[in-house]
């Protein structure tokens, strides 16, 4: 699964998991698949950082991804 893909399943399973509405088992159901999204997400992430790393160590100018308040990765110049 892509990062976008992989972002909103996890904004669907917080929206849901804070609606109140789920039973417990689903709740933890719930919970441990966000964690591997998580895992997932950070990971895609930190292979971006690496080779943004990779471009600008041939002397382009330095990037940065960030997160913005909504939880969007963004790039910084």
């Amino acid at each position: 699964m892509k990062f976008e893909e992989n972002l909103k399943t996890l904004e669907d399973l917080v929206r849901r998991m804070q609606s109140g509405e789920m039973p417990l088992d689903d709740m933890i159901k719930a919970f441990e698949k966000g964690r591997e999204l998580v895992a997932k997400c950070q990971a895609e992430l930190e292979a971006i950082r690496l080779k943004i790393d990779k471009v600008t160590a041939s002397g382009v100018a330095p990037v940065e991804v960030v997160e913005t308040p909504a939880g969007e990765p963004d790039v910084k110049l």
